[in-house]
């Protein structure tokens, strides 16, 4: 008999966090999330998510007290402001090949969720769209990038036969550096070349200026996402530990802002794939030695991930995402990276998908995030 438990203490806290290293333990493209990570964005008290949101961890355990999955039901009160929709979240999914038990995980968080008044949960979120989300459903032949997921291939199965359906799918796209279209190259310093005249320019993040960037980034952020499906605003608070996190992994050629006469209208910021590094790091622990393979990360590893590329509003068909990525590709060829990926792309988004094939960069990954009714 499978037993669902919600975590309240530090060894219950401890078993949840502890399970998908046994989980996967054979599947050699999983890459297992640093433990101490994971206990900072599943601290309530000191992950700024939740100064807006609340959250509960549940455990699924066998007979003989085995972990058999896990689950967390959050809901997230800037998101309700931000969509008027009382939707909460299912994330940090995971769970054997077993229909009953993943069944039991879904009905405990719903039930949570009924009781903090939601209508309705979309999922899986870990516990945002500003972290890791979705469930991978197509390319399980190559390990994940920095801050996505791979899952079981049979997640699929098990949150669909439960009755959650497709809400909204997101794309991965892969691009060797050096198959980078040179005719986009030509278009983009065409189009640099208009912008400057109008005295639109666009240069490398100024780190050394944290506190003013952090204001600037996070002002575009807010703005250029606000329609997107899912976006989920950030307080100042919030995005400024972000920023921070940026800093300290990825290099400054490889963050970009664009500035109509100083105001801040763009932004683009890739993060090299210190997946290539975590994934030799099997049990997720830093001490006492694998902190070492982290050492000087950014300037070993051959990938690297387009985290963001956003544009507020009145700025979209400037052709300023033309210029970021060809600045980021003489960026990305300078410092010896040889292949790099987008992600994630909502699927609706056109624009994006039409510029990243331009790149010459294809779809090779696909992720679903779902949505179950409570009016059912």
């Amino acid at each position: 008999m499978t037993t669902i438990t919600e975590v309240s203490t530090k060894k219950e806290l401890k078993r949840f966090i502890d399970f998908p290293y046994k989980l996967y333990e054979n599947d050699s493209l999983y890459v297992p999330d640093l433990r101490i990570m994971q206990k900072e964005v599943l601290d309530r008290k000191k992950n700024k998510f939740f100064k807006h949101a609340k959250a509960a961890y549940f455990i699924a355990t066998g007979e003989k007290g085995d972990i058999q999955g896990r689950i967390a039901a959050i809901v997230n009160n800037n998101y309700q402001k931000h969509w008027h929709e009382n939707y909460g979240f299912f994330g940090f999914f995971e769970c054997i090949d077993n229909q009953d038990t993943a069944n039991l995980l879904f009905d405990k968080a719903i039930s949570w969720l009924k009781d903090q008044g939601m209508e309705g949960v979309y999922g899986p979120e870990n516990p945002s769209t500003n972290d890791t989300c979705g469930t991978l459903i197509d390319g399980f032949d190559t390990p994940p990038y920095v801050m996505m997921v791979h899952n079981k291939s049979y997640y699929d199965k098990l949150i669909s036969t439960y009755g959650f359906e497709k809400k909204m799918d997101l794309f991965s796209y892969k691009l060797n550096i050096s198959d980078f279209s040179p005719k986009f190259l030509r278009i983009a310093e065409k189009i640099e070349n208009r912008l400057n005249k109008r005295g639109i320019t666009i240069r490398p993040v100024n780190f050394k200026d944290l506190e003013g960037e952090t204001k600037k980034l996070q002002s575009i952020y807010n703005k250029a996402w606000e329609k997107n499906w899912g976006f989920i605003p950030m307080d100042l608070e919030e995005f400024s530990e972000l920023v921070k996190e940026l800093k300290m992994v990825t290099l400054k050629e490889l963050v970009f802002i664009a500035e109509d006469q100083g105001k801040a209208v763009a932004f683009i910021a890739l993060l090299p794939n210190l997946n290539e590094k975590l994934i030799t790091i099997r049990n997720g622990k830093l001490l006492p030695f694998n902190f070492i393979k982290l050492l000087g990360f950014q300037k070993k590893v051959k990938s690297v991930r387009v985290l963001t590329l956003g544009i507020i509003d009145g700025y979209r068909n400037s052709g300023i995402d033309t210029v970021m990525y060809s600045k980021c590709f003489k960026s990305t060829n300078k410092l010896g990276y040889i292949e790099a990926e987008a992600s994630w792309i909502l699927e609706n988004n056109a624009m994006m998908n039409r510029i990243l094939v331009n790149t010459n960069a294809k779809v090779y990954k696909q992720y679903r995030i779902y949505g179950y009714s409570f009016q059912k």
